[in-house]
């Protein structure tokens, strides 16, 4: 049996996409597969902490504004600005101005 692993984050907390996410495996199926996502550096907030049944390691859903996705902890790092960051219309969800 795999030990599970305790979440690192919490719901609330804000966080950065370390890596460009793409609907490579189809997802989401209103997205075409491979497009681009959510773009490195966008930010979100935590919205559940769940647990991947197959490999008990904790899965983030990730709120940005636009999209939900779920995200590993390698993928996420707790955002370290004000929370005050402006985006841009013209930007990926998430990406400050």
């Amino acid at each position: 049996m795999i030990e599970s692993t305790t979440p690192r984050y919490d719901w609330g907390l804000q966080v950065t996409v370390t890596d460009h996410v793409y609907n490579d495996d189809g997802t989401f199926p209103d997205v075409e597969e491979d497009a681009l996502i959510i773009a490195a550096g966008s930010i979100g907030e935590i919205v559940r902490v769940g647990l991947h049944e197959e490999s008990n390691m904790p899965v983030y859903l990730v709120d940005f504004g636009i999209r939900v996705v779920g995200l590993s902890e390698d993928e996420i790092v707790p955002y370290e600005g004000d929370g005050s960051a402006p985006v841009s219309e013209t930007s990926p969800p998430g990406v400050p101005a």
